[in-house]
C-alpha cells in the first residue's frame, strides 16, 4: 500500500517535473522577447508549480521514510521468528561463519537493507519515469536539431535522446569497472564490524574477570587487532570510493555544459530560441540523470548488495540448520509411552564426528534421583543438551517425557532482562503466578530480602552473586513445578547447608519431581537413589551403573578378640 502510494505521487511529481521545464522555455523565450507582462503572469505560474511540486516532494519523503521502517520491521520479524525457533539459537553457533554475530545481522544488516532497499527502489522507479516523461520531450525537440554537411541538412531521429543514451552508457561502464571491488570490500567492512562490536561487548561483560585476572593489557591487544582490521578494510574502501568519485563527480560536473555543447549546433543555427535550448538542456539533463542513476548510486548498490548478502546467507543458514545436523547420524527422539526417560544406543558425536559418549543404553523411572557421574570432559553437559534436543549428532534413540514436563538447570542460570519478577517466573510472564506464592517462593529459598525488589529493573545476572542466581533458579522451579528436573551443576556455587536447604526441596514441595544431576562434589550422592558413571571405553565413554560399595566381610570372632585384647 504504501509503496502504491509513493508511485503515484512520484508520477504526479514527474508529471510537475515536465510541467516545469515548459516552464522554463516559456519563461526564457519572455525573457528574450522582454515582455514584461508575460514574465509576471511566468512568474505567478512559477509559484503554483513550486507550490505543487514542494508537496508532493514532501509527500514522496514521508512515504520513503515510512517504507523504510515498515520493510525493516518485517525483515526483523521474520528473522526473529525463524531466528528463535526451538533449539535454533543454540544449533547457530555450530553453522559456520554466517552463522556467527545474529544480533548485527537482525539489527544493524536489516536496517541497512531496509533503508536501501527503499531508497534504491524508489530511485530507480523516479528514473524510470523521469525516462518516459523527458524522452519523448527530447525526441521531439531533436528534430529542430539539424547539421549541414556538404551543403546539406542533416537531421539525425532522436538526436539528443541518443547522446543521453551513450553519455549515460559511458559513465556506468566506468563505474562498473572502477568500483567493482566496492562489493567486496563492503561486505568485509560489516563482518570485522561485527567482529569488531562483538569484542567490545565480551571486554563489557567480562569486566570482573578481567580485572581481577589483571588482562586489561591482553584484551587491549585483542581490541586493537580487531580495530586494525576494520581500519584496514575502511583504508581500503576509502581508495576504491576515491577512485569511483574521479568517475562519479567528473560525470557530474560535465552534465552542466554537455547538454549545451549538444544543442548548441541547432541553437546557434537558428533552430532553436533561448527557452526551446533552455527546455532541450533541461529535458536532456533529466534524461541523462536518470540513465546515469547507476553511475551515481553505484556505492550504496555496493552497500546493498553487501547487506541483503549478508541477510540472505543468515536466513539460509537458518533454513539449512537440518542440513548441517545431517553432516552425521541424527539421534532420534520421541515420547516414551509410559513417560519414563530411556537411552536406546545412544551414541553422541562432535560435529567433526569425534566420539564423545559410545553407548549409553538405560532407562530411568518417574520418581528416581539420579546422579551422573564422570571425569570433567567425559560429555556429561551433552548427554542433558541431547535429550533436550539441543544436541543432534550421533545415533541412537532417546525416549523422554513430554518437553513441558521437563525443566533443565544449567551450570550458569539465565536470568533475561527486565525486573526480578521477570527473572523468577521466566519463561513464563511476569504476572502468570499470584504475588503471595512469588514471596513465598523466594522465602523458601533464602531470597526474602529480594521480595521488595522483584519489579526493579536492572541487570540481575550482574547485580546477583552466582550462589544467589542458582538459589533464583530453584525458585523458579518452585513456581514451574516440573515433573523432570536436570540439574547441571546447579548447586556449585552453594556451600554445603544452602545446598541442602534447595535439595531439600525435592523431599517436600517438589517430591514426586524426578531429578536426573550433573555433578563432582561427592556430597551429591547423599540426595540421589543412584548413581550412574561414564567410564572409558575403547572408542569413547560409555554409561554404566556405578557398583554400589561391597560391604567389608564379617571378621572372624578371634580376630575380634585379638583387637579387644590389644587395645
Amino acid at each position: 500500500m504504501i509503496f502504491a502510494a509513493s508511485i503515484v505521487v512520484t508520477i504526479a511529481n514527474m508529471v510537475g517535473q515536465v510541467r516545469l521545464n515548459q516552464w522554463n522555455g516559456d519563461f526564457f523565450d519572455a525573457v528574450g522577447r522582454k515582455n514584461l507582462s508575460a514574465f509576471v503572469h511566468l512568474l505567478w505560474t512559477f509559484v503554483v508549480i513550486i507550490a505543487v511540486l514542494l508537496a508532493l516532494t514532501v509527500a514522496q519523503t514521508f512515504l520513503q521514510e515510512r517504507l523504510k521502517y515498515r520493510l525493516r520491521e518485517w525483515i526483523s520479524l521474520h528473522l526473529l521468528a525463524e531466528w528463535l525457533k526451538p533449539m535454533r539459537v543454540y544449533q547457530l553457533s555450530f553453522a559456520g561463519l554466517y552463522g556467527h554475530n545474529p544480533d548485527q545481522r537482525i539489527q544493524e544488516d536489516t536496517r541497512l537493507l531496509g533503508d536501501y532497499t527503499a531508497d534504491l527502489g524508489s530511485g530507480i522507479v523516479y528514473s524510470l519515469l523521469q525516462i518516459v516523461a523527458f524522452v519523448g520531450v527530447l525526441w521531439a525537440l531533436s528534430a529542430q536539431v539539424t547539421f549541414q554537411v556538404a551543403g546539406y541538412d542533416i537531421a539525425i531521429p532522436g538526436y539528443m535522446v541518443w547522446c543521453a543514451l551513450a553519455y549515460a552508457l559511458i559513465g556506468s561502464i566506468l563505474t562498473w569497472l572502477v568500483g567493482r571491488p566496492l562489493i567486496a570490500l563492503n561486505g568485509e567492512r560489516y563482518a570485522r564490524e561485527a567482529e569488531f562490536r562483538f569484542a567490545l561487548v565480551r571486554v563489557n561483560e567480562s569486566g570482573e574477570s578481567i580485572a581481577l585476572h589483571g588482562g586489561e593489557n591482553d584484551e587491549k591487544r585483542h581490541l586493537e587487532t580487531a580495530l586494525a582490521a576494520v581500519v584496514d578494510t575502511m583504508r581500503r574502501l576509502s581508495t576504491s570510493l576515491a577512485q569511483l568519485t574521479w568517475i562519479t563527480s567528473g560525470t557530474g560536473w560535465l552534465s552542466l555544459v554537455v547538454p549545451i555543447l549538444v544543442a548548441a549546433p541547432a541553437y546557434f543555427g537558428g533552430a532553436l530560441t533561448l527557452g526551446g535550448l533552455i527546455m532541450v538542456a533541461g529535458a536532456f539533463a533529466q534524461v541523462q540523470g536518470a540513465m546515469r542513476w547507476f553511475v551515481d548510486n553505484f556505492s550504496r548498490l555496493a552497500d546493498w548488495r553487501a547487506a541483503i548478502h549478508r541477510v540472505a546467507r543468515f536466513r539460509e543458514v537458518l533454513d539449512n540448520l537440518p542440513a548441517i545436523e545431517s553432516g552425521s547420524p541424527e539421534i532420534k527422539h520421541a515420547l516414551h509411552p509410559e513417560g519414563h526417560l530411556t537411552f536406546d544406543g545412544v551414541r553422541i558425536l562432535l560435529p567433526d564426528g569425534h566420539i564423545v559418549i559410545e553407548d549409553a543404553s538405560v532407562s530411568v523411572q518417574p520418581g528416581e534421583r539420579v546422579l551422573i557421574t564422570g571425569e570433567t570432559g567425559a560429555g556429561k553437559s551433552t548427554l542433558f543438551r541431547a535429550v533436550a534436543g539441543l544436541w543432534p549428532w550421533g545415533s541412537g534413540t532417546i525416549l523422554t517425557p513430554p518437553l513441558e514436563a521437563m525443566a533443565f538447570l544449567p551450570q550458569r542460570p539465565y536470568l533475561p532482562l527486565g525486573t526480578l519478577r521477570n527473572a523468577l517466573t521466566y519463561p513464563g510472564a511476569s504476572d502468570a503466578f499470584p504475588d503471595a506464592t512469588v514471596r513465598r517462593a523466594l522465602e523458601r529459598c533464602d531470597l526474602g530480602d529480594l521480595i521488595a525488589k522483584l519489579d526493579q529493573v536492572d541487570r540481575w545476572d550482574r547485580e546477583l552473586s552466582l550462589g544467589e542466581q542458582e538459589r533464583l533458579a530453584f525458585a523458579r522451579l518452585l513456581l514451574h513445578k516440573p515433573s523432570w528436573v536436570f540439574l547441571d551443576e546447579a548447586t556449585a556455587a552453594l556451600d554445603e547447608d544452602s545446598q541442602r536447604h534447595m535439595m531439600s526441596l525435592f523431599d517436600d514441595e517438589l517430591k514426586n519431581t524426578t531429578v536426573l544431576s550433573i555433578g563432582h562434589r561427592p556430597d551429591l550422592a547423599a540426595y540421589h537413589t543412584r548413581t550412574l558413571q561414564l567410564v572409558h571405553g575403547r572408542d569413547g565413554d560409555r554409561l554404566r551403573i556405578k557398583p554400589p560399595v561391597a560391604p567389608p566381610p564379617p571378621r572372624h570372632w578371634l580376630h575380634r578378640l585379638v583387637d579387644w585384647i590389644t587395645v
